[in-house]
C-alpha cells in the first residue's frame, strides 16, 4: 500500500518535472573525427606534393638541355631552396591548422562538459521533492495540532507521513510529536 503511495507520488513527480534534457558526449567519435581530419588534411599536402615532384621528374626527364650553365645551375639551386621553402612552409601551416583544430575542439568540450555539469541529478531532485513533501505535511500536521486543536486530524498527518516516507527525516520527527501527544494524553 506504502509502496502505490509512493509510486504514485514519484510518477506525480516525473509528470511534473517533464522529460529530462538529452546531453550526451561520445569523447572517442570526437577523437576519430579529429585523426581523421589530420590525416585528410595531412595526406592532401602529402599527395600535392608527390604529384609536383613527379611532374617535375618527368618534366625534367623530357627536356633535354645542353649542360647547365652557372646562371642555369643558380636557378636550379634556387628552385629547390624555394621547394624546400614551400614544403616547411605547407608542413608550418599544417601544423598551425591542426593546433587551431584543436583549440577549438577543446573549447567544445570544455562547453559541452559545462553543459553536462550544469544538468542537475534527476536522483536527488526526486529526494529532495520527496523531503519538501513529507516537510509540508509535518509542517501541516503541526499546524492541526497547535494552532487548530485537531489532535485527531494532526495524529492521523503524522501517521501518514510515517507510512509514507518511513526513513525520511521527518518520519522520525513525526514519531516524536506523536509521542509528545500521547505523553500529554496521560
Amino acid at each position: 500500500m506504502t509502496e502505490d503511495k509512493i509510486k504514485n507520488l514519484l510518477q506525480e513527480a516525473d509528470r511534473m518535472a517533464g522529460p529530462p534534457a538529452q546531453a550526451r558526449v561520445d569523447l572517442s567519435v570526437l577523437r576519430r573525427r579529429a585523426g581523421r581530419r589530420r590525416l585528410v588534411s595531412l595526406g592532401g599536402s602529402v599527395a600535392a606534393a608527390a604529384v609536383l615532384m613527379i611532374a617535375l621528374g618527368i618534366w625534367s626527364l623530357t627536356i633535354k638541355t645542353p649542360e647547365p650553365t652557372r646562371e642555369q645551375e643558380r636557378i636550379i639551386t634556387l628552385e629547390a631552396q624555394v621547394n624546400q621553402l614551400r614544403t616547411s612552409t605547407d608542413a608550418a601551416l599544417a601544423l598551425i591548422h591542426e593546433v587551431l583544430e584543436d583549440e577549438r575542439r577543446q573549447s567544445q568540450l570544455d562547453e559541452l562538459e559545462a553543459k553536462l555539469a550544469s544538468i542537475p541529478d534527476p536522483l536527488e531532485e526526486i529526494r529532495k521533492q520527496v523531503d519538501k513533501t513529507a516537510f509540508i505535511l509535518v509542517y501541516q500536521a503541526d499546524r492541526l495540532y497547535r494552532e487548530l486543536n485537531e489532535t485527531k486530524s494532526a495524529v492521523e498527518t503524522y501517521n501518514r507521513v510515517i507510512r509514507l516516507f518511513p526513513r525520511n527525516q521527518w518520519a522520525a520527527v513525526a514519531r516524536q510529536r506523536l509521542s509528545e501527544i500521547e505523553n500529554r494524553r496521560i
